[in-house]
């Protein structure tokens, strides 16, 4: 099976795909800047000893929500702001999700890297709008998605000019409130670009807290070393200092107390996978 022809840069001077490892990790959402800056600091500090490239990521709408009372956000325009703060004082790039087409230019303002949510993975218009920006995008396969389909998500960046974009896997759902990863999906997605591992959300349960998500976090760490054996280009890690206290997917974020064993053991198990992808 081929493997993608080129890496992409998700900044000018981070590159996806080459021989470097890349982590996405943050809070599922932006709580406050006293939290944000706390992860970001620490998972900065861990990466930097470990070698491996840091992005921030935190989402300033969580619009994707189970109940209509859950916690969205704090308001654009200081959910950006903090992002804006993260990036100046801790010296990281951003990443974040767009939900509709409008958001497209005000968020690429400050972040780095638009992510596009696994729900929205065939919303033309916004993966059209998303590569006009010129940002490098992260398309989050859907729950529903074929891994050989997400090359039309990808094309309808790349018809843009935009080649700078990459796919993410989150395991698919069959509506029983788990998520199922199929690791034969990260061959099948890097035939068409680097492919990033979403450890968190894969063990989620959506819904499955009775009107809100649950999770089971005690499996991350056996899918983070499957897909690091697998083959992988980076991954994406929602955490938090007190995950039962967190706004937003709490039950499946690894605690901000574990991330550096849990991204030691990651990079230990990439180095050995990464020879035979």
């Amino acid at each position: 099976m081929q493997k993608f022809l080129a890496p992409i840069h998700l900044t000018e001077d981070l590159v996806l795909g080459g021989n470097n490892l890349v982590l996405l990790a943050g809070p599922c959402a932006v709580e406050n800047q006293e939290i944000c800056l706390e992860i970001a600091t620490k998972v900065k500090q861990v990466t930097d000893e470990l070698g491996i490239s840091y992005i921030f990521k935190a989402s300033f709408d969580k619009a994707n929500r189970t109940s209509s009372g859950s916690f969205r956000g704090l308001g654009f325009d200081e959910a950006m702001s903090i992002l804006q703060a993260v990036k100046e004082q801790v010296g990281v790039p951003l990443v974040t999700d767009i939900h509709e087409s409008h958001q497209v230019s005000a968020v690429a303002e400050v972040v780095d890297v638009l992510q596009i949510p696994a729900f929205l993975c065939r919303q033309t218009d916004l993966l059209v709008a998303a590569g006009k920006s010129g940002k490098a995008i992260n398309i989050k396969r859907g729950q529903f998605m074929a891994p050989e389909d997400m090359q039309y998500a990808l094309e309808k960046i790349r018809y843009t000019g935009n080649q700078n974009a990459c796919l993410t896997e989150r395991g698919v759902t069959f509506g029983y409130h788990n998520l199922v990863v199929d690791m034969r999906s990260l061959p099948v997605m890097r035939q068409f670009s680097p492919v990033i591992f979403d450890v968190t959300h894969s063990v989620q349960q959506p819904g499955g807290a009775g009107g809100a998500s649950g999770g089971q976090r005690a499996f991350a760490p056996y899918l983070a070393r499957a897909a690091a054996a697998a083959g992988v280009d980076g991954f994406f890690i929602e955490t938090h200092p007190e995950p039962s206290k967190a706004l937003s997917d709490g039950p499946n974020m690894v605690p901000l107390k574990d991330m550096p064993d849990f991204l030691k053991m990651i990079r230990e198990v990439w180095e050995i996978g990464k020879s035979y992808s």
